[in-house]
């Protein structure tokens, strides 16, 4: 079974979290982080094991 997720609530901008940068709804991982590890070669499933409480479908958000 699919679910579907509207892109908009996994990124989010907050003044006075994490500077103001785009992040993962929820975390304090933002886009620009990773950027820095897929651009590093990292596929997804390496960047899930460096952040076990982070699932795919925000990740595969943020690198949309």
């Amino acid at each position: 079974m699919t679910t579907t997720v509207e892109i908009g609530t996994l990124i989010v901008t907050t003044p006075g979290t994490c500077g103001g940068r785009r992040r993962i709804a929820t975390t304090r991982i933002t886009l620009e982080n990773i950027a820095i590890d897929f651009n590093a070669e990292l596929t997804p499933e390496q960047i899930i094991d460096e952040k076990p409480h982070f699932t795919l479908t925000p990740l595969y958000g943020a690198l949309a």
